[in-house]
């Protein structure tokens, strides 16, 4: 049995322990589109023909970009942060300057990955100013992932990277199509939300538009579409009209990285529209 497929970067929400149940509801199709892809685990480990992948964090999408036009380039230039005289907090703070104040995009994809792996936890985060402000994770050895950076590369080929709105990605979408979500997710208690990702909130409104678009998509345009999410009442309220599939999760839900607590989520699942049918 083929192993499971790692991301090469580390990403709060990410779905990989999540593979099995999400590939268990996608149908098949030519080609799955992601709106939030994220570290890409559903890429990594799905076998459509084509792919294509959005994110609003325009930092992730020119990695990508990049990743894919110039793999061993970029792997040989990222390599050479990951060096015992750059885990320091001292060079940390120095490169995340330099990041926050370069503007050109190969030289912030190669300090976003030194970044993630040597960052608190692997956090994505943005102030108000659009400036990363994560702290130094006090790692003793942060992993070069080479082998995962070769496995995106590669599959990368049958990809398109967009950054856009997701509802721009919706329309894009054509029948044969799937439609995979797995957007910033909502908060477990009022005082949960975390909207900072990549500058922009993504509140009530905007889970209510995207649910919203995936019926739309389903039963306008019989395109399916699933979406991951807490599993809240607020969430079954939203996706009333989709095929619900709970699931428990283990996930560090505060600061303590010793504390791992189940969290329930959900697999809102919109079918196509059989014609001839309400």
């Amino acid at each position: 049995m083929k192993s499971k497929q790692r991301a090469f970067l580390k990403w709060a929400g990410g779905k990989y322990t999540l593979v099995e149940p999400i590939k268990a509801v996608l149908p098949a199709g030519d080609k799955l589109i992601e709106p939030f892809v994220g570290a890409g685990s559903v890429f990594l480990n799905t076998d459509y023909d084509k792919y294509l992948l959005n994110d609003i964090n325009a930092d992730l999408i020119h990695l990508y970009k990049i990743l894919k036009r110039r793999p061993k380039t970029y792997i040989e230039d990222a390599r050479k942060l990951f060096a015992p005289a750059t885990n320091s907090a001292d060079a940390y703070y120095a490169i995340r300057q330099a990041f926050n104040a370069s503007r050109d995009p190969y030289e912030r994809s190669l300090y976003f990955l030194y970044l993630n792996r040597h960052g608190y936890n692997g956090l994505c985060r943005y102030n108000s100013k659009g400036l990363f402000n994560v702290p130094f994770g006090k790692y003793r050895a942060p992993y070069f992932p080479e082998a995962e950076l070769e496995f995106f590369a590669e599959k990368s080929k049958r990809a398109t990277f967009t950054c856009e709105p997701f509802q721009n990605t919706f329309r894009r979408a054509r029948k044969g199509n799937v439609i995979y979500c797995d957007p910033p997710y909502l908060p477990l208690s009022p005082t949960a939300n975390f909207t900072s990702y990549a500058g922009n909130g993504f509140g009530l409104d905007e889970q209510a538009i995207l649910a919203q678009k995936a019926m739309d998509a389903a039963n306008k345009r019989r395109i399916p579409v699933l979406i991951s999410n807490h599993d809240t009442l607020f969430a079954r309220e939203l996706y009333q009209h989709a095929s619900l599939t709970p699931l428990q999760v283990h996930r560090f839900i505060s600061q303590n990285g010793n504390t791992r607590n189940k969290v329930a989520e959900l697999l809102a699942y919109f079918a196509p529209r059989i014609p001839g049918l309400k």
